[in-house]
């Protein structure tokens, strides 16, 4: 069954790009993170209402792959994908296009765990259960 794909889209500012008026190799990770909350939050997750319960959501990993590169001025999006869900860590795929052409430019996951303020595991699924089961059925959507 095909995971739910959310769909980012944005334009590359400015400030993003070096010199040659490309992006920045560091952006992507932010466009990740842009993409990632904007999937929890039509997930309905909204990211300061989990903070506001108790619950961290640390980076374990971030894998980046650059294909073609963005410019100022592009118009993109970051196709995002909750890959995997475990109770305490997720797995979140990226995919980032140029509007324009359609070209793929970018690849990448990132891992992240679910802990409390003082680091120690959160059992989502007895404490949470609300989060766990929205969680589950949008990684089998």
């Amino acid at each position: 069954m095909q995971k739910e794909t959310i769909c980012y889209i944005r334009d590359v500012n400015y400030y993003e790009t070096d010199r040659m008026g490309i992006v920045h190799h560091s952006n992507y990770i932010r466009y990740f993170e842009e993409a990632r909350l904007f999937m929890m939050e039509k997930a309905g997750l909204n990211y300061a209402a989990i903070e506001e319960r108790g619950i961290i959501i640390p980076v374990l990993f971030v894998n980046c792959e650059y294909v073609k590169p963005l410019r100022y001025g592009d118009t993109f999006r970051v196709e995002t994908r909750l890959s995997g869900y475990r109770g305490l860590k997720m797995e979140v795929s990226y995919e980032i296009y140029s509007e324009r052409t359609g070209e793929l430019c970018t690849t990448g996951e990132s891992g992240h765990c679910f802990l409390y303020p003082d680091m120690k595991p959160v059992r989502m699924k007895r404490d949470f259960p609300d989060i766990h089961d929205t969680l589950n059925r949008y990684l089998m959507t």
